[in-house]
């Protein structure tokens, strides 16, 4: 079996490709949360199991799902036909339990997400969301779909926010981002090589698409490459010092985008959309 499910570390479900001996970790209970990928015997994501082991406690750590919003929204609040619904910051789909399942063809797994009645009271559009995650060689590939089941228009906005290891956030580097970016700490428009001079102290920042971002860490010399796909291809970077970790996300729109209008995505009544993106091991 690919799939089994095991108690130690922690509870979850282990994915073993049957060719390459990649490993993924699942919480389906957790957001759907993909809380390690293990490549070429390299741990790549970054999962601070002593803070899980606390459900109290928000994850830090894995590839949480963001969903319906990116960021947060003013006074957490939408407003849809003249009714205001209480969306929390990044949406509920990193809260929710997600379904989860192997792959037709044993080469990776998905999980699943669908609106309840619970959901409708946050975000008032039935919906459906699928995220085939794939370990190939020497990268993980996420393709996701998002349905909207709903009668009405459906606005939203998605986006991932993996954690990954790295040695030293003195000895790290990003190559690829766009000159500058926006600066979610103060909300202000900075120089992107400013803001990388500052990962050790504490960085919350976004880039507009300029292609490819790669991730270095010079104390070891390996390297994870970003590739992401329009229109999930805005760039967010974050970390939170001491951890040993990059926060390497792709959006597809930016804060309040659903207020805004800026990058919003509208699907139809029955519409679906695919969004992708790949990390890559260069």
């Amino acid at each position: 079996m690919t799939l089994t499910q095991q108690s130690s570390p922690y509870a979850h479900w282990e994915f073993v490709h049957p060719e390459t001996g990649d490993r993924l970790r699942i919480i389906p209970e957790r957001g759907g949360i993909v809380s390690e990928w293990r490549c070429k015997g390299r741990e790549v994501v970054y999962f601070d199991q002593e803070r899980y082991a606390n459900p109290a406690n928000s994850i830090r750590g894995g590839i949480p799902v963001l969903f319906p919003i990116c960021g947060n929204l003013p006074g957490d609040l939408l407003r849809v036909d003249g009714q205001d619904h209480t969306l929390q910051q990044h949406g509920f789909a990193r809260n929710l339990p997600w379904q989860l399942q192997v792959l037709d063809d044993q080469q990776g797994v998905r999980v699943s997400l669908s609106s309840t009645e619970d959901t409708l009271k946050a975000y008032p559009f039935a919906f459906e969301v699928a995220m085939d995650v794939r370990p190939t060689p020497a990268a993980l590939e996420i393709t996701t779909t998002i349905q909207n089941r709903s009668s009405a228009e459906m606005p939203f906005s998605f986006g991932l926010h993996p954690y990954f290891n790295i040695s030293d956030l003195s000895q790290t580097r990003l190559t690829g981002l766009a000159d500058r970016c926006l600066n979610h700490l103060e909300m202000a428009d900075a120089e992107t090589a400013a803001q990388l001079t500052r990962l050790p102290e504490g960085v919350d920042f976004l880039c507009r698409p300029a292609g490819p971002v790669t991730l270095i860490d010079d104390a070891t010399g390996a390297q994870l490459q970003l590739q992401h796909q329009d229109p999930m291809d805005l760039t967010v970077v974050w970390t939170e010092p001491p951890r040993k970790m990059v926060c390497l996300e792709p959006w597809t729109g930016p804060r309040q985008s659903l207020v805004s209008g800026d990058r919003k995505l509208v699907l139809q009544p029955g519409a679906e959309q695919t969004l992708s993106c790949r990390y890559a091991l260069v």
